[in-house]
């Protein structure tokens, strides 16, 4: 009955914006940004903490804002999220300008399928979708179900609207290396800590969990990882610049090799967190081992 009750809610509010439409619907972001920042904090606390962790240069004021301006970033995402049934395929290839696609093409044109990694960073669903659309190549996009079964529903038959096929987490792996063999581009968000046993690597001078999947299907599928990060400007577009990250001068020991790539693909995102620290998303314990 909870889950309905949710989900009742999260469509009422994808309505809501679709009469108010997509530039008027944005505003609210400040208004939830306000709501579960100040009035019913969420993960206030792990949040302040880790920008404190990686800014220690930082005063307290600084550090608000940013943390602030992550709330106000994710708020205005998934806003943009609940408003993706309403868009039409010219509205949502509009929304991200794309550099780097020649990258992409080239080295699917390689053969050898291709990882294409994001972050929650900016608007990764928008991303995802629109690069498909303009290879003109379905992705498998890996995917973490939501707690909720009907809100994570909807937003699958939203991802999946203009093609893209979605691979839920869990059974991920052996799903990837079938379509990574197959030569398809797999598509996946990896920024989040990952677990206790996981591999070590330098983020913002600490020492931090990550989820080596893409690293080890890199390695086994001889599949080339492109990186891409979608940034807002000011007028709430996005701009992304794909990137391959090199694979080659890498240790002879093998998980020393996985280390090494994770420790790349880390140093990616740290350096665009550092340019746009209020679009990255805090709210996890990212130090938490």
């Amino acid at each position: 009955m909870k889950d309905k009750l949710e989900y009742i809610i999260f469509k009422s509010f994808s309505y809501l914006f679709k009469f108010c439409g997509l530039k008027l619907s944005r505003k609210f972001s400040v208004i939830l940004a306000f709501i579960f920042y100040y009035l019913i904090p969420i993960r206030k606390k792990t949040t302040l903490d880790n920008i404190s962790k990686a800014f220690p240069e930082y005063d307290k004021k600084k550090v608000n804002q940013i943390a602030f301006g992550s709330y106000k970033s994710f708020a205005k995402t998934l806003i943009e999220i609940l408003y993706l049934p309403w868009m039409s395929t010219e509205e949502i290839v509009k929304t991200i300008q794309i550099g780097g696609m020649d990258v992409v093409r080239k080295k699917y044109n390689e053969n050898n399928g291709l990882i294409m990694l994001s972050a929650h960073f900016g608007n990764w669903e928008f991303m995802a979708i629109t690069v498909a659309l303009k290879m003109g190549i379905p992705f498998s996009v890996v995917v973490k179900s939501q707690r909720n079964q009907y809100v994570t529903k909807w937003l699958n038959d939203v991802r999946e609207r203009w093609g893209n096929k979605i691979v839920p987490l869990g059974i991920s792996i052996r799903q990837i290396y079938k379509e990574l063999k197959d030569k398809n581009i797999v598509a996946m968000v990896a920024d989040q800590r990952g677990p206790s046993d996981g591999v070590r690597v330098n983020f913002f001078g600490r020492k931090a969990s990550v989820y080596s999947g893409p690293a080890v299907l890199a390695l086994k599928t001889k599949s080339p990882i492109v990186y891409g990060i979608s940034v807002r400007q000011k007028d709430d577009s996005y701009k992304t610049k794909f990137e391959e990250i090199e694979l080659n001068n890498l240790p002879e020991d093998d998980d020393e090799k996985i280390a090494e790539i994770n420790q790349r693909l880390t140093n990616y995102l740290e350096k665009y967190i550092r340019q746009n620290p209020e679009q990255w998303l805090w709210m996890h314990k990212r130090w938490k081992y």
